[in-house]
């Protein structure tokens, strides 16, 4: 039987490549850098778990019932107080919205902007999981090229007052794949130019509080504070099975915002959102982000060390935090070519391709080192030598 039937959007979508990385990656034998996990033995299962088992035996109705759209009031005002503390930001609650991981504000900040033949500006290389989301409402893509302190200025100039696109869509903080933080005079500027425009900025912060110094960088926010939306993830930090995450924009955009969530799902999972925010109420965040941050930058160091000893005709990124690094590689060998031969040797890598909106990335591969040990980031490097070497 045949499907005629699909919508047309279906076929503008980019071609995906995470199915193609899933499959590998499950392979028996396979040291994998390319997904974006975190590290599963870092979670905190136990203070989850007795989380759960007061939010049950307190409140098991009401957490097991219908809530809101807008998310548990509680969980909000915890971040709203937690952007006071660490930028001087006062958010009220009603600024923000929760939502099924940040990966769901794409999704809904796209529906709520583009129609058909809009202009969406967006990093290059950019988020590839934005790029698909972004894909399905059929926008046309304005790349601003990232250099080493944060996106081209000049570019982003360009396409703001030439085409003027609906929104931005930026990682300041360890972009996603570069591993990158912006500058904070690249910061300044952008909401510089920005401001005044009809252009919205579409700040995603999933890696904001995975510094390896700890020390929070400010988001373009601040500068930009009615014409910024800002997205944020419990998933790196605490538990990505909980699909935790927020949205925290202006009152005209939240109001839009609530009525394309509640026609997609009614509300984000409420029991979660009440496990969570007893979690974080009987425990330090501070001291968990601590710790997986640590663990995290000695992980980047040592992956770091091992590229320059093993593949010294490459260069790398050198991440200030998150959870990815880029390794940039010579003219003659091709990023595709290399994970297929990394394959063969058991390492899992990702090509640089699915993070252009109009081809190139053949030149790098990006690195995840948050989620694989000491022993399996040397062992890895080796394998990934092996197949630099063929």
């Amino acid at each position: 039987m045949t499907w005629p039937r699909f919508s047309r959007r279906m076929s503008s979508l980019p071609p995906s490549f995470l199915e193609e990385l899933f499959r590998v990656s499950q392979l028996e034998g396979i040291i994998s850098f390319a997904g974006g996990l975190p590290d599963a033995t870092l979670i905190d299962c136990e203070g989850i778990a007795r989380a759960s088992g007061q939010v049950l035996s307190e409140e098991p109705m009401v957490a097991l019932q219908y809530s809101t759209t807008d998310g548990y009031l509680p969980l909000r005002e915890y971040i709203a107080e937690r952007y006071k503390s660490r930028f001087n930001i006062p958010p009220e609650p009603d600024n923000i919205q929760i939502v099924n991981g940040s990966q769901q504000c794409l999704d809904l900040v796209a529906k709520i902007f583009l129609d058909t033949g809009d202009t969406v500006a967006i990093e290059a290389p950019g988020y590839l999981g934005a790029i698909e989301a972004f894909s399905l409402y059929e926008p046309l893509f304005c790349p601003i090229k990232v250099t080493n302190e944060g996106p081209s200025i000049a570019e982003l100039e360009k396409c703001v007052c030439e085409v003027k696109p609906k929104f931005f869509y930026g990682i300041p903080n360890s972009q996603n794949p570069s591993g990158i933080t912006w500058s904070n005079e690249k910061r300044l500027a952008v909401a510089q130019i920005m401001e005044g425009t009809e252009t919205v900025f579409f700040e995603d912060d999933a890696f904001g509080e995975l510094f390896f110094d700890q020390v929070p960088r400010v988001p373009v926010k601040k500068y930009l504070p009615s014409q910024t939306v800002l997205s944020g993830s419990f998933s790196k930090i605490i538990a990505p099975g909980l699909r935790i995450g927020w949205i925290y924009a202006p009152h005209e955009i939240i109001k839009q915002f609530n009525i394309v969530k509640q026609s997609a799902d009614l509300h984000s999972n409420f029991l979660a959102q009440k496990i969570l925010h007893r979690y974080l109420v009987d425990n330090s965040l501070d001291e968990h982000l601590k710790k997986i941050s640590e663990i995290y930058g000695k992980r980047c160091s040592y992956m770091c060390d091992l590229i320059d000893d093993m593949l010294p005709q490459c260069i790398h990124t050198k991440p200030e935090g998150g959870m990815f690094l880029i390794v940039n590689l010579p003219d003659s060998i091709s990023a595709m070519d290399l994970f297929k031969k990394g394959i063969n040797e058991g390492v899992a890598v990702l090509p640089g391709s699915p993070f252009f909106v109009n081809g190139g990335g053949d030149d790098f591969i990006r690195l995840n080192f948050s989620n694989t040990s000491f022993e399996s980031i040397y062992e890895g490097m080796e394998r990934l030598k092996k197949a630099f070497d063929r």
